[in-house]
């Protein structure tokens, strides 16, 4: 895999991502909790290997700066600052979510999982947005 297939690789992650999380909460509300514990992990499992993904790309090409212009220029730019300040988020938040899960301290964990599933959920549509907007609309 060429350097270059990353930045599809990445957002292929960020929704495979997105749609466990969601097959993953569908799933508690039925009451399927092994099934949605293993779409969560599966989800965070995901998340980690993009964010490898991620660093590696960056770590080697640096960013890539936006083309756009005019009321495009300010939608990307909109997405991309609550991308990268939820992005910054969800990492402690998923962890700590997920160890609350498999320490079966249940309360605590759905208490918290209110808060991360949105923002992980934001925060992974929107990694697959922003690169439709850098990548592929440009």
């Amino acid at each position: 895999m060429d350097l270059n297939d990353l930045p599809a690789l990445n957002a292929v992650l960020n929704g495979t991502a997105a749609v466990l999380l969601t097959v993953g909460y569908v799933q508690i509300r039925r009451g399927r909790t092994a099934f949605h514990k293993r779409c969560m992990l599966a989800a965070l499992a995901t998340s980690a290997l993009f964010l490898v993904s991620y660093v590696v790309y960056h770590a080697n090409t640096g960013s890539r700066p936006f083309p756009g212009r005019g009321p495009a220029r300010v939608v990307y730019f909109a997405i991309l600052i609550s991308h990268v300040v939820l992005a910054a988020v969800i990492l402690p938040l998923a962890l700590v979510t997920a160890g609350r899960g498999l320490a079966a301290q249940y309360d605590r964990h759905v208490r918290l999982a209110r808060w991360t599933l949105p923002i992980w959920i934001y925060v992974s549509v929107t990694g697959v947005v922003i690169y439709v907007m850098l990548y592929r609309l440009y």
